[in-house]
């Protein structure tokens, strides 16, 4: 559950990066790794090509250093889907983080 949990993150990560300004692959493994996140190109590049095949972001082909680069930018659908998820994850914030002093206590029905 944590890896399904983590690519989530990783994906509104992506998102919101791409939301400020342009992002490409190397450099968003940088700034996830700021985060706590190990990601290999492996795990990226289908990523956010399966974010650019859902019409979240798109992308241009520049050669930086006679190597061919993507970079990557939302679209209005991806900026809508962000900030769909801004107040989904501000409700969650609020409901986990007001009983983050209490003790949570399991109902015994939900233990088998």
């Amino acid at each position: 559950m944590i890896r399904e949990v983590d690519l989530a993150f990783i994906k509104i990560h992506i998102l919101y990066h791409a939301a400020k300004d342009e992002v490409y692959g190397v450099g968003l493994i940088e700034e996830l790794a700021r985060h706590g996140y190990k990601l290999s190109p492996g795990t990226l590049y289908p990523t956010l090509a399966k974010m650019v095949k859902l019409g979240l972001l798109t992308f241009e082909c520049r050669t930086v250093d006679h190597k061919q680069r993507k970079y990557y930018r939302i679209t209005p659908s991806g900026l809508a889907q962000l900030e769909k998820v801004k107040v989904k994850i501000g409700e969650l914030y609020e409901e986990v983080m007001e009983n983050s002093g209490a003790s949570i206590k399991l109902r015994s029905d939900f233990i088998t």
